[in-house]
């Protein structure tokens, strides 16, 4: 029941702008297409009895994101927010294409001004939520759901983290980079190490390793082993160096280069691509770990992941056992749009278009 009610909370929290952090240019239009400023100067000043039915959809299977902002931004912003007639569906819904996820009643100079930057809000987080919902999904081809990790903190603007990463956290990702990517859903950031870490200490991981560990013994101890791009090599010191301790090793060779361990080893090569984290370093990792008694370390993989390469891995049963992805998350691929479809109680739209009622959408109240 508590679970509930906090949940609760955090949705009236967000409905009513305590977590969306908005510009206050937005109700001076600021951020507007300027053809629905005009419009709603004209509306106001010929047409103001009219009422409108505004609609959203967009046209692919999808986990829809951002519908609460949405709400928050139209009860913040719109003109008498309360005389709106507002239904939607919930931050997480499955949505099929052009099935309608909001629908906005009233008059049309009250909220109209708004229409673009709905679209770019559910657009964007819905983008992001599916693209890690299709990740973490991957992630479990084998049948095991193996954890994922947002690390989209340096693929785009430091402004967009706290949304993007409340949408990954919708899509299925619970383990992020920054705090700021958790600032919506509650936790904090997570993460060891760096390669900048590692140079400080002259490349030598067992001791960034240990000075990790002597600064924050509490963490699970997970060493960076592809600086020297000798990740077996580099697993093995950290693993006798600290035994039980370490929690597991993070690979992040780059797609450029090849691992010492198949320049020392030319007969393996011929037959795949060696370059970067491929399914046979980490099998050879694997191997080579628990040859020495270390099965108890995990292996993370980051570096170039998408959707593709992590259910590549998981068909082969590769033993990666966290993914940590980045860019590829961050495909906007999903756009919305919303059309007036309804004037004054009959159906109206541009030709194409027309009112889509779903008895999926949910009257939203509107909270002071």
């Amino acid at each position: 029941m508590k679970e509930i009610e906090q949940k609760l909370k955090g949705q009236i929290d967000r409905l009513t702008n305590k977590t969306f952090k908005f510009d206050e240019r937005i109700k001076e239009g600021w951020f507007s297409a300027v053809y629905f400023l005009k419009t709603k100067e004209i509306v106001e000043k010929k047409i103001p009895e009219n009422i409108i039915t505004m609609q959203f959809f967009q046209k692919q299977d999808a986990v829809l994101c951002g519908s609460d902002e949405a709400i928050a931004l139209i009860h913040t912003f719109a003109k008498e927010p309360e005389s709106l007639e507002i239904h939607s569906l919930k931050d997480g819904d499955k949505i099929s294409p052009f099935e309608s996820v909001l629908t906005i009643s009233g008059p049309y100079q009250n909220f109209g001004f708004l229409e673009g930057i709905i679209d770019g809000i559910l657009a964007r987080r819905t983008s992001v939520a599916t693209n890690v919902y299709n990740v973490v999904k991957a992630a479990r081809t084998s049948g095991k759901q193996k954890p994922v990790i947002f690390m989209g903190d340096r693929d785009d603007h430091y402004t967009q983290q706290a949304g993007d990463g409340y949408a990954a956290f919708i899509g299925g990702s619970t383990a992020q980079a920054t705090h700021a990517m958790n600032e919506w859903w509650g936790k904090e950031g997570m993460g060891t190490m760096p390669h900048a870490m590692i140079q400080m200490f002259r490349g030598d991981v067992v001791a960034a390793t240990r000075a990790y560990h002597d600064i924050y013994p509490e963490d699970d101890l997970v060493a960076l082993v592809d600086y020297n791009n000798d990740v077996i090599t580099d697993s093995l010191k950290v693993a006798r160096a600290f035994g039980e301790k370490l929690k597991g090793v993070r690979v992040d060779t780059s797609k450029t280069l090849v691992d010492k361990y198949f320049l020392r080893n030319h007969h393996l090569m011929g037959t795949f691509d060696p370059r970067g984290v491929n399914p046979e370093l980490i099998f050879a990792l694997r191997k080579a770990l628990d040859d020495e008694g270390y099965s108890h370390v995990e292996i993370v993989a980051t570096g170039g992941f998408t959707e593709e390469k992590i259910r590549h891995f998981e068909n082969l049963g590769v033993p990666v056992d966290t993914y940590g992805v980045g860019r590829s998350l961050l495909n906007m691929k999903i756009g919305f749009t919303g059309d007036n479809v309804v004037l004054n109680g009959i159906p109206e739209a541009k030709d194409g278009r027309r009112y889509r009622p779903n008895p999926r959408l949910e009257k939203v109240e509107f909270f002071k």
